[in-house]
């Protein structure tokens, strides 16, 4: 074990679990990806490590089991740090997920369930009910591990907020933990932005940040000079860590969208071309991180026709609110592209809410998502359902037309979270020379050209042997992206100076 690093380590037998949070002064500031990085490291120091997150707001989102044996939902990134932790993932792990359906109204789930009555409460209503849900799963984590591993929301400096706070500040003063605050330097005013959030803290918050990270480096790190040590003087708090930027560090950017930068194309030949259209309510967009993994792929998020013109695949992905997005592309004029495009010969795959576009009709009779026609390019109708299907699959693929033929007899695992059930028209059939195929029931249909695939299926580029038999390349699995963490932070995290031993 290397007692260089200026991390905190539990003592022998030490329970409940040590508690590390990784708060940020700004969303996008890295918590996520840092705390994933922190999971990889303790595990690899032989500690038992579970992550936590209070309040997640997010449509990324992962199947896991729930105590009760039912399948419920956590956020992707607490799903991600639980395996970098080497840790079963679990519905304790992230206990509060909000999945945004508009500016102004997100589904609520409670420990992986979806609340209907949580979901109707005003923002500030719900801190009262939720914590104390909030507060036993994570004494019951404290409980079975050595570490725990905790990502706070936003920036816990929102001062507006601070009363009905669950993920930021009461989670760190209830676990006693070490807090680290990340900042985003890349943006310009790192320093500012860590010394304004410190300062609006209450002191007994101050106490307990006990390390500044700056994210997201690029140049000669001894410019940063004298700056962390003024930092330093004026808070009491040491900068612990300086990160290189990591534009193909492995994992998806939590709520956020890749740009070519993070492609593994830079500087290679291009040889396939894959259009996602982004549209506003855009789910489970991480499942996608493999494709820029893969030599001589380029990812686009397409917001205009002129984005797909030059694709060779075009992907529908899933959504939080189909009908509104599937409005969104037809203002846009992206629904007659990706019919051109299919038109064309080109591949167009559906996935879950992209899927349900591919139909002939939305039809919404609970009020879940509202009612629509679709792109007409499968001949399926999708009803919503009150309930949600929210559950693990292990498939495999049957045999497929070209140009999708690669996949024929490959087994993918992933997962399914949808309110919609999908049918073929067997009306829309009678009479058609060549009639779509549904390849598996209520889960994988081809179109009559071949070109043309819709699935409910989430996860499957995340299988190496989908990306093989698609690309003849392989994409890093995540236990080598794990590695790569584990070495980073050895790296990155300074030697502990004498006087700061004791601080953290």
């Amino acid at each position: 074990m290397d007692h260089g690093i200026q991390l905190p380590r539990p003592a022998p037998g030490q329970r409940p679990a040590l508690c590390v949070m990784v708060l940020g002064t700004s969303s996008g500031a890295g918590k996520s990806w840092v705390a994933t990085a922190l999971c990889a490291w303790y595990r690899a120091q032989g500690y038992k490590v579970a992550p936590f997150k209070a309040q997640n707001m997010s449509n990324n989102a992962r199947a896991v089991a729930t105590p009760g044996g039912a399948w419920g939902e956590i956020g992707t990134a607490q799903y991600l740090q639980a395996l970098a932790a080497g840790a079963v993932p679990d519905v304790r792990m992230n206990p509060l997920l909000l999945k945004p359906e508009a500016d102004t109204r997100s589904q609520v789930v409670l420990l992986g369930q979806v609340s209907e009555a949580l979901t109707a409460m005003p923002w500030r209503g719900r801190s009262a009910r939720v914590w104390p849900q909030i507060a036993q799963a994570l004494d019951e984590l404290r409980a079975e591990n050595d570490v725990v591993v905790i990502e706070g929301a936003g920036s816990p400096a929102e001062i507006n907020l601070h009363a009905s706070d669950v993920v930021n500040m009461r989670v760190a003063r209830h676990s006693k933990a070490h807090c680290l605050l990340v900042a985003d330097i890349d943006r310009g005013g790192a320093f500012a932005h860590l010394y304004g959030t410190w300062a609006l803290l209450p002191p007994e918050e101050q106490a307990l940040i006990r390390g500044f990270v700056l994210n997201k480096f690029r140049g000669d790190a001894g410019l940063l000079a004298p700056a962390p040590q003024m930092l330093q003087e004026k808070t009491g708090v040491p900068t612990v860590a300086t990160i290189p930027m990591q534009f193909q560090h492995g994992l998806p950017e939590e709520d956020g969208m890749f740009d070519d930068r993070g492609s593994a194309d830079s500087g290679q030949v291009v040889h396939t071309t894959i259009a996602i259209v982004a549209y506003p309510r855009i789910s489970n967009l991480d499942e996608f991180q493999p494709l820029l993994q893969v030599p001589g792929v380029r990812v686009v998020w397409a917001r205009s026709p002129a984005q797909l013109a030059d694709a060779d695949w075009v992907i529908l992905p899933g959504s939080k609110a189909t009908a509104a997005d599937l409005a969104w592309m037809r203002a846009q004029g992206l629904d007659a592209a990706v019919v051109r495009h299919a038109e064309a010969g080109k591949r167009v795959l559906g996935i879950c809410g992209g899927l349900q576009m591919l139909g002939e009709a939305l039809i919404d009779l609970h009020g879940v998502d509202g009612n629509a026609a679709g792109l007409g390019l499968l001949p399926l109708a999708t009803l919503f359902e009150a309930a949600k299907t929210v559950q693990p699959t292990l498939l495999e693929l049957p045999a497929l037309q070209a140009p999708w033929q690669a996949l024929s007899g490959v087994r993918a695992q992933g997962y399914e979270i949808h309110h919609g059930q999908t049918v073929l028209r067997h009306d829309m059939q009678a009479g058609a020379t060549a009639p779509a195929r549904e390849l598996l029931p209520g889960m994988l249909w081809q179109s009559a050209h071949g070109t043309v695939v819709g699935t409910y299926l989430h996860g499957l580029f995340e299988n190496a042997a989908v990306i093989h038999a698609l690309f003849g390349q392989d994409a890093p699995s995540l236990e080598q992206v794990f590695a790569r963490l584990v070495q980073g932070v050895s790296q990155w995290f300074a030697p502990e100076p004498e006087a700061a031993s004791t601080r953290m």
